[in-house]
């Protein structure tokens, strides 16, 4: 098996990582910044995000960013420009809008997690189940599933037909039939990776149908329909989201960190960019 590179360090936490015109773009966690990274380490602070934590990217089929963040608007870079808002999703859910997917008909996912994380983790807040939204491309907005615990990363697989999302509170993959108006249907269990197995953060998916995602006990995890668990990559510290990209899709770019619940954005920074040949190249969205 290939070694594990380090690309980047310094970092206070990296999430949502996406590759996009030949290099790793990703959100800053604790930095207020969206950041690309090419694959000899270079690197570029792009834009900069109104959220210090728990904010995510993904890109229209025009080529603009959108960044979806805690205050429940999606955002809009106009090239170069500022931000305008593209969706408001704040009648949806007052809390913690999380993870962001554009399919390839350029329908947005988002979803929320439902309830006051931090909150939560400092034990004056409850959990409470998340959704799912679904943003066309006119800019109109609906709920499209519930009763989600936790979502986190999700996936839409290249013909545009499934839609898979992390249940982070569970260990389970869940899947969805996507209809041709976008809405999400036919609700099932994609993947149970069973007790201790994992609370699934940002995913991908790559060509022979597995999921690359992270997992409990510092590792990431390429991950069958079913849950078989193919490949299960060792760290040294927390897997908070992984992408495959590249020039042939298959380098496996995975963002870690310490995580420090009580202090998550302070210092010392640990947050890296670490990297890994996969076995099969990416697919799909993101």
């Amino acid at each position: 098996m290939p070694e594990v590179q380090t690309l980047m360090s310094g970092l206070v936490i990296g999430e949502s990582p996406r590759w996009h015109e030949g290099r790793l773009w990703f959100s800053h966690w604790g930095a207020q910044q969206i950041v690309a990274v090419d694959l000899d380490g270079n690197s570029e602070v792009v834009t900069r995000a109104t959220t210090n934590i728990g904010y995510s990217i993904d890109w229209l089929p025009d080529g603009r960013l959108l960044v979806s963040g805690q205050e429940g608007l999606l955002v809009r870079n106009e090239r170069d420009g500022p931000f305008s808002i593209y969706a408001d999703l704040r009648g949806l859910s007052p809390h913690g809008w999380n993870e962001i997917v554009v399919d390839g008909r350029g329908n947005a996912y988002v979803n929320c997690v439902g309830f006051d994380f931090m909150g939560f983790l400092e034990g004056r807040a409850e959990f409470a189940p998340g959704i799912i939204a679904l943003v066309t491309p006119d800019g109109s907005v609906r709920q499209v599933a519930d009763g989600i615990a936790f979502p986190n990363g999700m996936v839409v697989t290249p013909d545009n037909s499934t839609l898979i999302v992390a249940e982070s509170f569970t260990s389970n993959f869940t899947a969805f039939d996507v209809g041709a108006d976008g809405d999400l249907s036919n609700r099932r269990v994609w993947a149970d990776l069973g007790e201790g197995g994992g609370d699934g953060d940002g995913i991908c998916i790559d060509t022979e149908g597995a999921v690359w995602t992270p997992v409990r006990g510092n590792a990431c995890s390429r991950v069958s329909e079913g849950g078989e668990v193919l490949q299960r990559i060792e760290l040294d510290r927390s897997c908070f989201a992984c992408m495959l990209g590249g020039p042939d899709g298959r380098m496996l770019f995975m963002m870690a960190a310490r995580w420090r619940p009580e202090n998550p954005t302070g210092e010392p920074r640990t947050g890296q960019v670490l990297t890994i040949r996969a076995p099969a190249p990416g697919v799909g969205w993101p």
